[in-house]
């Protein structure tokens, strides 16, 4: 929740401006993640999609690999 905003903005200015045909997230050190922030990566991912971009997301730990399974998501989204 502490870092949502500071995350859309960041990647919705590298969408915005000749986007790159990848956006990775390192989530290695995500240790909780509420439906604001699942609510924000689909959001992104979509918004990258629409630019011919992808959102892709690597070192996600298994708390949030099971939060992403029970919620559905994890089709969803891109996950390296």
């Amino acid at each position: 929740m502490s870092t949502v905003q500071r995350l859309s903005k960041v990647v919705g200015d590298m969408l915005a401006n000749e986007p790159p045909p990848r956006v990775v997230l390192d989530l290695s050190e995500v240790t909780f993640c509420d439906s604001q922030g699942l609510g924000t990566l689909v959001v992104l991912s979509r918004k990258a999609g629409l630019v011919q971009s992808h959102l892709v997301l690597t070192n996600v730990g298994d708390f949030l690999l099971r939060v992403l399974d029970i919620t559905g998501l994890r089709g969803a989204l891109m996950i390296n």
